[in-house]
């Protein structure tokens, strides 16, 4: 049996949730957020959303915790919502914003202009003597994550510098230089 899976969510106040056939709508002050589900049953019983497999069989067996986790993340997003930060390290590396246009200055010969979903609030902190900060939030942890890879894709953090765009608290593995 799916550890992960037994457990039950708790929906905590202001989160209401509607199951269909194969779909779950979960509601809150953040937003609403829908998912299809299969191989698995979803019940709502005193406060908890529980689920359930079909059969033994290997591909609901993998389901089952994949679907909590997936429920429990958007009961958590839209009653608390999800954020994450990421760094800018290099000489020159600078980042802004107008409303949802996010302006990327990382040692290229023109900076990166990029448009970021709706549904994903961005924020800029730059202080002096520090490195910006990029900071995304939602209610979407997926979306959250997606923009967030795709960030770092510009310029993923290499080992002999550091220098690039690496995640808040991300340890980079750095590697020595040449050796004379």
């Amino acid at each position: 049996m799916s550890r992960i899976g037994k457990s039950p969510v708790t929906i905590p106040e202001g989160v209401t949730i509607d199951i269909n056939d194969t779909v779950i709508t979960v509601k809150g002050k953040l937003g609403e957020l829908t998912q299809d589900f299969s191989g698995v049953t979803v019940k709502e019983e005193q406060g908890n959303v529980l689920v359930q497999r079909l059969s033994e069989s290997k591909e609901d067996r993998s389901k089952h915790g994949l679907y909590r986790s997936l429920i429990n993340n958007m009961v958590e997003g839209v009653s608390k919502g999800w954020s994450k930060e990421l760094e800018l390290v290099g000489v020159g590396y600078r980042a802004s914003n107008q409303g949802q246009k996010l302006d990327l200055a990382i040692g290229f010969s023109h900076n990166i202009v990029l448009n970021v979903a709706p549904e994903v609030k961005v924020e800029t902190i730059s202080e002096k003597g520090k490195n910006p900060i990029v900071k995304l939030t939602s209610h979407d942890k997926q979306l959250v994550g997606q923009v967030a890879a795709k960030i770092r894709g510009f310029r993923k953090p290499e080992p002999y510098k550091g220098k690039g765009i690496r995640f808040v608290g991300e340890i980079i593995r750095r590697k020595a230089g040449k050796s004379a």
